[in-house]
């Protein structure tokens, strides 16, 4: 089997920015294994907050063996950007030599569409209401907050967005006592769910605090020996393959968070739809699902994944599985 590593970029439709910085097009890693006639592919996107760049993942990838299999894979490479693509490839290339999907090779019941948030960038309230506005059509919206004056953004989001459901995600900006604060309004404003809002090493500040509205574990978790710790400072986990190492984890990591009391959430990093692709299969029943990230590019794909009102849809084989 060869494996091969391609550098692609993306471009956004608008400069999208959280609490940690601005970007304006994606760029990512896609994996290709070929296997004689059969081709299978995985993308992944490495993240710096992760001590994650293009480089790095590229020469970890680079550096497995040809016959590297899923199960092999998880002793070779900790969970991660690399581990994701060649996980997700490995799964694709099984489906195409078997000539079934992914989700039957891992008996799994048929995907269908879930509904997805959509991500609002973190700016101005004034431009914050402008954008709620521009897609007060959408079922879920999802605010880009983390600073100490958050609050007229959130007011700003809800009068753009009336009907809108909202969730927020921090991205680790708030302090505990920012937090504490703002509780009281979130349930005000019918926010129904807030991601890590205080820094993932700093999170043990969440013991024992009112929680009124249930909050989700993000850069605080990322595979299944995360969970004990999460225990008593979140309600929900998010399951990101870049952050899990690719769709084997995330799917046994979905199934050890339920019964331990957690809700899931399937969250992605800014990448095409061939990123969000294996997601889907996660997504199935989770709680909130976030796969918008080719909603934010101005360019995606070849056979892109579908979205319309019942949600996103699963792949076509042409794209993944």
């Amino acid at each position: 089997m060869q494996i091969d590593v391609t550098r692609d970029v993306f471009k956004l439709a608008q400069v999208f920015t959280i609490s940690r910085g601005s970007r304006s097009e994606a760029q990512v890693l896609t994996v290709h294994l070929r296997d004689g006639d059969h081709v299978g592919r995985g993308e992944c996107v490495p993240y710096a907050r992760y001590d994650e760049t293009l480089d790095s993942v590229e020469a970890q990838i680079r550096g497995l063996p040809g016959d590297v299999t899923r199960d092999s894979l998880a002793e070779m490479l900790p969970a991660g950007a690399a581990r994701n693509a060649v996980d997700c490839a490995l799964w694709d290339l099984e489906a195409k030599r078997a000539g079934k999907r992914a989700w039957e090779l891992a008996g799994l019941a048929a995907p269908g569409p879930e509904i997805t948030a959509y991500t609002l960038s973190l700016d101005a309230p004034e431009a914050m209401r402008a954008q709620a506005a521009a897609n007060a059509h959408r079922p879920l919206l999802k605010i880009k907050l983390g600073t100490p004056d958050d609050m007229p953004r959130l007011e700003a989001v809800r009068a753009g967005a009336p009907d809108a459901r909202i969730i927020i995600d921090a991205n680790e900006g708030w302090s505990a006592e920012v937090y504490a604060d703002l509780a009281p309004h979130l349930l005000r404003l019918g926010v129904e769910l807030v991601e890590q809002p205080l820094p993932a090493g700093e999170d043990e500040a969440l013991l024992g605090i009112d929680r009124p509205v249930p909050l989700c574990a993000d850069e605080s978790c990322h595979d299944r020996a995360s969970l004990p710790a999460l225990k008593g400072k979140y309600d929900v986990v998010n399951i990101k393959l870049d952050k899990t190492g690719g769709l084997t984890e995330a799917l046994a990591l979905r199934d050890a968070a339920r019964p331990q009391g957690f809700g899931v959430m399937v969250g992605c990093m800014v990448g095409s739809s061939l990123a969000m692709a294996p997601a889907t299969l996660v997504a199935q029943g989770a709680q909130v699902v976030d796969l918008d990230g080719p909603l934010l590019l101005a360019e995606d794909r070849e056979t892109p994944l579908r979205f319309d009102a019942a949600g996103v849809h699963p792949p076509e084989p042409a794209l993944w599985g």
